[in-house]
């Protein structure tokens, strides 16, 4: 039979918050092939809550592989920074696209309701070309 000690530890333990592990995973691309030019593309009107993700050239293997735009939902306070390659020693590193908060959270917020919006995009108004 168990003894009370080890019931009521068995029942802090079942009783925690259970603690996640998170892993994160960096790979590196460089190549010594540079990209070729990137594509024209006509965006889309603007869509209230999304911002517009431009297209890009993506590494796979042996070729650069042309990936085209997308809408992505917005993220209030953050803002879309797009992926790109970039000259270093010689070679050419791919730098993936990700999210990075506003430096201008507060005002953003205010003018924008909260929307995310894109490098290249005016506080909800994307750039006309």
């Amino acid at each position: 039979m168990m003894s009370m000690r080890k019931v009521l530890l068995c029942l802090l333990i079942a009783l925690s918050p259970v603690t996640t592990a998170v892993a994160a995973v960096n790979i590196n691309i460089d190549i010594g092939v540079p990209p070729p030019v990137p594509r024209y593309e006509m965006v889309p009107p603007p869509r209230p809550g999304y911002v517009w993700a431009p297209g890009y050239w993506r590494w796979e293997g042996r070729r650069h592989v042309w990936v085209g735009g997308h809408w992505m939902g917005a993220r209030p306070g953050y803002y879309w920074v797009s992926p790109r390659w970039d000259p270093r020693d010689g070679r050419h590193h791919f730098e993936p696209g990700r999210w990075a908060r506003s430096p201008e959270r507060g005002e953003r917020e205010r003018e924008g309701n909260g929307k995310g919006w894109a490098k290249g995009q005016e506080r909800g108004r994307e750039e006309r070309r």
